[in-house]
């Protein structure tokens, strides 16, 4: 690939987030309330895979929607879970993240990111999954950047959609939440 006659490196690719434009619209929607049982959905991953959210349960499990592929809040908040991801398997924490975009552009994300935790398109019907969520923005086409923690039944035990769409939730206090979460399940 060439740009401006110079030849592009992964890594430029990778970088291109940094001189996107900006998404910063504040939030349109409410998630979930915590206590309820996280609706079951069925959505492809990179490889064109389906993944069940059923087929987490007996297992906590974060849930990430964020608005999409090569955006730079996205970029940055998935380079962080997948640079902490010892730190949730540590937890016993799954992480699955839903976008709105095609498999073949998670399939190119991920790869030019190093990421190697799930990224679910909700592309057909477009958004379904993420308005059953309570996160689609109807004014824009995507989700908005939301997280729910899910309890080993797939309770929901935490709800988060940021205040903005380009705010990325603060890792501190989703460690914090899943550590909480940890001390009120029964050791098995």
């Amino acid at each position: 690939m060439d740009i401006n006659g110079q030849a592009l490196v992964l890594q430029d690719i990778a970088d291109l987030y940094k001189t996107a434009p900006k998404m910063e619209r504040a939030a349109e929607n409410t998630p979930l309330p915590v206590g309820t049982p996280a609706p079951d959905f069925e959505l492809p991953d990179a490889q064109g895979d389906l993944v069940r959210l059923s087929d987490s349960q007996g297992k906590p499990l974060i849930l990430v929607f964020y608005p999409l592929d090569w955006s730079p809040g996205c970029s940055q908040q998935l380079d962080l879970y997948q640079q902490e991801l010892d730190e949730f398997e540590k937890r016993g924490v799954n992480l699955l993240a839903v976008s709105v975009d095609s498999i073949y552009s998670h399939g190119a994300w991920a790869s030019v990111r190093g990421i190697t935790f799930p990224l679910l398109s909700d592309f057909h019907p477009k958004g379904e999954v993420s308005r059953r969520y309570h996160v689609y923005r109807e004014t824009d086409g995507f989700s908005e950047r939301a997280l729910y923690v899910l309890d080993a039944e797939g309770i929901i035990r935490y709800a988060h959609v940021s205040p903005y769409v380009h705010h990325i939730p603060d890792i501190y206090e989703l460690f914090g939440v899943l550590d909480s979460l940890s001390e009120t399940q029964p050791s098995g």
